[in-house]
């Protein structure tokens, strides 16, 4: 006896749920820590937060480019004179710098210290998970460029190098 064949619909893709309480959450965050930007990318859902001239966040569903605020004038001179002192390891996301893995545990890296491209050197919260941060190059610590425990950027340096 034959089989009978079931018509099935086609498999669909399956959708993510985006809760508009998940979203202003985000926005509630990124206010909280003074963050300018904010990018995630969630099972086929992709969003991008941008805070544009101090006012409230603007929501965008498309890969946009995110310009960093610039600095201001008096910080210029300064920052231009430590960029020329080295290279530097710029932050791959959005979050919290820390620059060990615990308050008690030493600094993953100092300054004069030689990284090799899969030394840690730092850890970024986003979200609430702890992202360890490789080096990526080899090299000579000159600078810690971020403050422990702060909020940094997508890339914002986190050290410099030579």
């Amino acid at each position: 006896m034959p089989r009978k064949s079931s018509s099935r619909p086609p498999k669909q893709k399956k959708e993510t749920n985006v809760d508009l309480k998940d979203i202003k959450a985000i926005i509630d965050l990124m206010q909280k820590n003074g963050l300018t930007a904010f990018e995630m990318e969630q099972g086929g859902f992709r969003i991008a937060l941008a805070k544009e001239s101090g006012l409230v966040p603007a929501v965008g569903y498309a890969p946009a480019p995110v310009a960093a605020a610039p600095a201001p004038a008096t910080a210029a001179p300064a920052e231009a004179a430590s960029a020329a002192s080295g290279k530097e390891i710029a932050s791959p996301m959005v979050g919290t710098f820390y620059t060990s893995p615990s308050p008690e545990s030493p600094a993953f890296v100092k300054v004069g210290q030689k990284v090799t491209p899969d030394t840690v050197v730092c850890i970024i919260e986003a979200m609430k998970v702890m992202n360890e941060i490789k080096a990526e190059v080899s090299g000579t610590i000159t600078e810690v460029a971020a403050e422990n425990g702060q909020p940094v950027q997508f890339g914002q340096a986190l050290y410099r190098y030579k």
